[in-house]
């Protein structure tokens, strides 16, 4: 079982982005301390949802500040930048963070972003898999050339090479894990035909995954993928951790916080063709969450995540602990959840 924490950087009401991106920081550090596997970052544009907006930034900075833990992008989205630059920069911090960083990609959404950044809607409904291939190529070719409809260039020279990285006894690594955000049949047999592994989202139910992952299998094998590289996929499930030594007292303290930051920080999202948002209502959702993940003491957080990991087979874990909106509270739980609920999983 790898357990890590999913961090969001979220704004939550009265508070500014320095201290949201302040604790982002010290929850990483302390995840390290805690003996967690990994830490996931999110980026966003333009709301207080999360205020980081550049996943690969805060992925640097974080890489620099730690020795052992694995930080990954959650994720990375695609349609507002260019492939190859991104590609660049995955390869440059698995390079120099002895291949710690994990590359996760995904689709976005529909929002205002794309028309700041110039993609336009095109790139977001049409442009995922080209954009995908394009990454991969940058990651694993010497040289490469654009020659889809949205990027047509010359071949180039891949400089620096992702895959020189060699380990302690002189093998080959290859370049950075990378994986992919699925919420469509889609996109799950897109990542299964690349061999990339998923990452689920954390309204998704265990039953939802169950089916995802099964999806996967199938059009993985169907593509001509090992039976080994298979059942060796490591997905990973999203989810919400709050533990206290009761069960009331954790939903409590999540009933109290997060429903301000999510209908302040989703309502802020604007989409970019003025279609119709549905927005969930935000108690309702944080109940739901509290009954899906492992929020309450350390035994029923690892009751959880062990059902979950049979019910699915995915036994790898970000977890988003930042829902109190306290810096203190947020050390604490990632504390707790790594020193208190980890062993109980070993």
């Amino acid at each position: 079982m790898r357990v890590g924490t999913f961090v969001l950087a979220a704004q939550f009401p009265g508070q500014g982005p320095g201290e949201a991106l302040h604790r982002a920081v010290r929850s990483a550090e302390v995840a390290e301390e805690s003996g967690l596997d990994s830490v996931w970052l999110a980026e966003h544009h333009f709301v207080p949802y999360g205020v980081c907006p550049s996943a690969v930034t805060l992925a640097a900075l974080l890489l620099g500040r730690t020795r052992r833990i694995r930080v990954g992008t959650a994720v990375s989205v695609l349609p507002t930048q260019h492939p190859v630059a991104l590609g660049e920069q995955a390869a440059l911090l698995h390079l120099t963070s002895g291949g710690r960083f994990t590359l996760g990609v995904g689709r976005g959404g529909p929002w205002v972003d794309l028309e700041v950044f110039g993609s336009g809607l095109t790139a977001y409904e049409k442009g995922f898999p080209e954009s995908l291939g394009l990454l991969l190529d940058w990651l694993r070719e010497p040289r490469v050339a654009g020659r889809g409809e949205r990027y047509g260039f010359r071949e180039v020279a891949v400089v620096p090479r992702a895959d020189e990285l060699a380990d302690e006894n002189g093998d080959g690594l290859g370049g950075p894990e990378v994986i992919v955000a699925c919420t469509s049949p889609k996109t799950v047999r897109l990542a299964a035909e690349n061999g990339l592994p998923m990452l689920l989202g954390m309204h998704c139910e265990d039953g939802e995954k169950a089916d995802m992952v099964a999806l996967w299998r199938s059009t993985a094998l169907a593509a001509g993928r090992s039976p080994e590289s298979v059942r060796a996929a490591g997905h990973v499930s999203a989810g919400v951790v709050q533990i206290a030594d009761r069960r009331e007292d954790a939903v409590e303290t999540l009933v109290k916080t997060m429903p301000g930051w999510l209908r302040q920080g989703l309502d802020a999202h604007v989409t970019v063709d003025g279609r119709h948002r549905v927005m969930r209502d935000p108690v309702a959702y944080t109940e739901f969450l509290c009954g899906l993940h492992p929020v309450g003491p350390p035994r029923l957080a690892a009751d959880r995540l062990a059902a979950t990991a049979e019910r699915t087979g995915i036994t790898r874990f970000a977890l988003l602990a930042e829902g109190s909106g306290d810096l203190a509270a947020t050390e604490e739980n990632v504390a707790r959840l790594g020193t208190e609920v980890l062993p109980l999983l070993a």
